[in-house]
């Protein structure tokens, strides 16, 4: 089991194999530059405004991984027989650090993402902590950052979607309690897969918006249902609840099973609601979960929201969006 350290990035085949590195690449195999972990092979990357990758061999990999500010581009692909989903892959990087015995949320992160124009494919992220405590699974730190065909595992603050755009497409992620958050992102979920767990009550998102910004958490297509092999008691899920009194999330099209609690919206806590310029809409929703008297501070949208008024209108030629994906 190895990583191959590229210096060279090649298209991919939506729902193609990529079982080996791209076609094309220039190896670093030999002597002192054959990577065991994950961690080594970002350490060795060049400091350059070209684009490099990183391609990684079935296995998994026990280890925090931080990707600092770079020069350049960067994408990391891991193995897969599938690489239109999630559910085919066989890299899996996994750790267990949480917020109880670290600085802040960020430093909890199986993978910390500090650079722009990065792109992830058909990599598994897991925080293996479970429960009592925030522990992240994904650090998404900066914008211009792309997640296709990946899963994200945890419990609670799964994912931070943090600042800047941000895509993550046929992306399963999991967890129990304010699992998606983040506070300036504007972020676009495309087709993706949300796994919730047994609780008695659990929140998907947690929007941090402070002010009349850009952020946005935007829905696209979801499916919303019971984690595999996990049994959730219906109605105890909501779509989420505002960390910040100015939270903006939207879910469109999208289909959620009977977890989804027909109010749909929570308030922050008793006493402290934050719901006074809150923008937590939906529309053209489907499923037992979408039906229901939702929450009074909640928006039936009017038509749908565009990936190009999230993420800009010339978000396909940014190098982060792989439209394959779209």
């Amino acid at each position: 089991m190895y990583l191959l350290l590229l210096f060279n990035l090649v298209a991919i085949v939506l729902a193609g194999s990529r079982t080996s590195p791209p076609s094309g690449a220039a190896l670093v195999v030999g002597s002192g530059q054959k990577y065991t972990t994950i961690q080594a092979a970002i350490n060795a990357l060049k400091s350059t405004s070209s684009e490099q990758s990183i391609f990684i061999e079935p296995g998994t990999y026990s280890e925090q991984v931080t990707i600092p500010s770079l020069s350049g581009p960067l994408a990391i692909y891991g193995y897969t027989t599938n690489t239109g989903s999630w559910s085919s892959n066989e890299v899996t990087i996994t750790a267990a650090k949480a917020l109880a015995n670290s600085a802040n949320d960020d430093a909890t992160g199986t993978l910390r993402v500090e650079t722009s124009n990065f792109k992830l494919y058909n990599v598994n992220v897991v925080n293996t902590h479970g429960s009592g405590s925030q522990a992240l699974a994904v650090s998404a730190n900066k914008g211009n950052q792309g997640y296709y065909g990946c899963s994200f595992k945890g419990q609670q603050d799964t994912l931070l979607a943090e600042t800047g755009t941000q895509l993550y497409a046929s992306t399963y992620i999991e967890g129990a309690t304010d699992f998606i958050f983040g506070q300036t992102a504007a972020a676009w979920f495309e087709k993706c897969t949300i796994g919730v767990l047994p609780a008695s009550y659990g929140t998907i998102t947690a929007s941090g918006r402070t002010s009349a910004d850009s952020s946005y958490y935007v829905f696209n297509g979801a499916t919303i249902g019971a984690a595999p092999g996990k049994s959730v008691t219906a109605g105890s899920y909501y779509l989420g609840r505002p960390w910040g009194d100015y939270a903006r999330v939207a879910f469109q099209d999208s289909n959620m099973s009977n977890v989804i609690n027909s109010a749909g919206w929570h308030i922050w806590n008793t006493g402290d609601e934050r719901i006074d310029h809150v923008s937590l809409g939906e529309y053209g929703n489907s499923g037992a979960g979408a039906s229901g008297t939702r929450a009074s501070f909640s928006t039936k949208l009017s038509k749908p929201l565009s990936i190009g008024g999230i993420l800009g209108s010339s978000y396909a030629s940014a190098y982060y969006v792989d439209t394959a994906y779209l």
